[in-house]
């Protein structure tokens, strides 16, 4: 018989649960057995902790502490930190027809340390769960980034909901990727099963799960993305696309679809709850109550946004129209960092240049942080500490010199400038974001 494993947390400045009752605790505590939370409380933790004595518990000191439910990445492209600060005063679409050569020529070691050094810099954040959508499989390489992905997240011990995604149409049919970096629509199919089976756990607190990507309007053709939400939904896993980034692409899809991207989504039978997008910005307000209606979610991306010039998603309106909204780093490319704490701060100011303080707050952002990246990503899991959810946890020391001063601990994380976090916790292990 296995182990039973037992973690406490004491002391912690403020715990913010995102529970039902959204509180914040003070002088607080939390414990979890075998990697779900039995209990929170303030002051002292009791002794014995929902009937276990104390002293079976690996405890950990969290004087001066903001503690937060692990934060979640819904949308990132791991193997681009490889490439960061290239096409830098570019747009999307030239941005991407100067990267494509660049990423064809990327090695497996590539695709690891990628893989690698995003984790560990999405941890230094405060990052517990995060997605990937992996679409560039350079000629040769069907048959393992995925795994390659995976194994490093492991190496990492940072929860991990890759997504298998796929490019069809090159440039010599219409799209805009090279030869070199797409597959023909039954290898895409065969090895999205392949990796569904070897890898996707469906139990609540799975550290792997996947979904299958294709990955754009202008890089797959309308019978992949049909091919792939029936394959998805065959074994219940979900779907994931870049939808409505720039005005390129809805002249795109006028062009070659006769149609605007949400008609083209839901003419391929993806305007459903089972699906996530990335971006989002350029809806129309009856596609945003379609949407809505529809519940997809999505993957909000201000620094991506904003680095290519692409535009400003209208999150409030999303929300509003009954979206699950998540936020994302995007790839290393279009953002050069993957620190998660750096776009709370960001969509926090950037969603007041354009509506003012009042435009959002605080604790909005802390929302779509947890729970609306778990909303995203289909998971009632996480995104949250409660009794039965994954002990994941990400904990910022206020004695760093970044907030120093702060009268609000809580909002401190996103008005001061990032610090990394002391520490996160990942189903109840600790991991030190400082060690080597």
């Amino acid at each position: 018989m296995p182990t039973e494993r037992y973690f406490l947390l004491e002391h912690a400045e403020r715990l913010v649960t995102m529970d039902g009752d959204r509180r914040i605790l003070r002088d607080a505590w939390i414990a979890a057995k075998d990697g779900l939370i039995l209990a929170t409380g303030e002051g002292a933790a009791p002794d014995p902790i929902t009937e276990i004595p104390r002293e079976r518990f690996e405890r950990h000191d969290a004087t001066g502490c903001v503690v937060l439910p692990g934060l979640i990445n819904t949308h990132h492209h791991l193997y681009q930190t490889r490439t960061r600060c290239r096409a830098v005063d570019s747009g999307l679409f030239a941005w991407l027809q100067e990267l494509y050569p660049v990423w064809s020529r990327l090695s497996d070691d590539d695709f690891y340390r990628g893989a690698a050094v995003g984790f560990r810099e999405l941890m230094r954040s405060g990052c517990t769960l995060t997605s990937d959508h992996h679409y560039l499989f350079p000629d040769g390489a069907a048959d393992h980034l995925i795994d390659i992905t995976i194994e490093a997240a492991q190496a990492a011990g940072i929860r991990f909901h890759p997504t298998r995604g796929s490019m069809s149409r090159s440039v010599k049919d219409g799209g805009l990727p090279p030869d070199a970096v797409v597959q023909d629509p039954d290898t895409i199919l065969a090895d999205s099963e392949r990796v569904i089976s070897r890898w996707h756990d469906p139990a609540p607190g799975a550290m792997v799960r996947i979904a299958l990507a294709p990955c754009s309007p202008f890089s797959v053709g309308p019978e992949l993305m049909r091919e792939s939400a029936a394959l998805a939904r065959r074994h219940a896993v979900r779907l994931h696309t870049h939808l409505g980034e720039t005005r390129d692409e809805d002249e795109y899809c006028l062009q070659v679809y006769g149609s605007r991207p949400v008609d083209f989504l839901e003419s391929v039978g993806w305007l459903a709850p089972d699906v996530w997008l990335a971006h989002g910005i350029w809806f129309e307000d009856d596609e945003i109550v379609r949407l809505g209606r529809a519940g997809v979610g999505i993957a909000h991306c201000p620094t991506s946004n904003m680095r290519l010039g692409s535009g400003i998603c209208r999150v409030r309106d999303l929300r509003s129209a009954g979206c699950p909204v998540g936020l994302a780093v995007d790839g290393s490319a279009s953002n050069d960092s993957s620190n998660l704490l750096a776009e709370l701060r960001q969509t926090l100011l950037l969603h007041r240049v354009v509506g003012g303080p009042a435009a959002m707050t605080v604790g909005e952002v802390l929302e779509m942080a947890t729970l609306g990246g778990a909303g995203c990503l289909g998971r009632d899991d996480v995104g949250a500490l409660e009794p039965g959810r994954a002990c994941d946890l990400a904990i910022f020391a206020l004695e760093a010199v970044g907030y120093d001063g702060a009268a609000d601990p809580v909002a401190a994380l996103l008005l001061c400038q990032p610090e990394p976090a002391r520490a996160v916790v990942v189903g109840g292990k600790w991991v030190d974001t400082f060690a080597d």
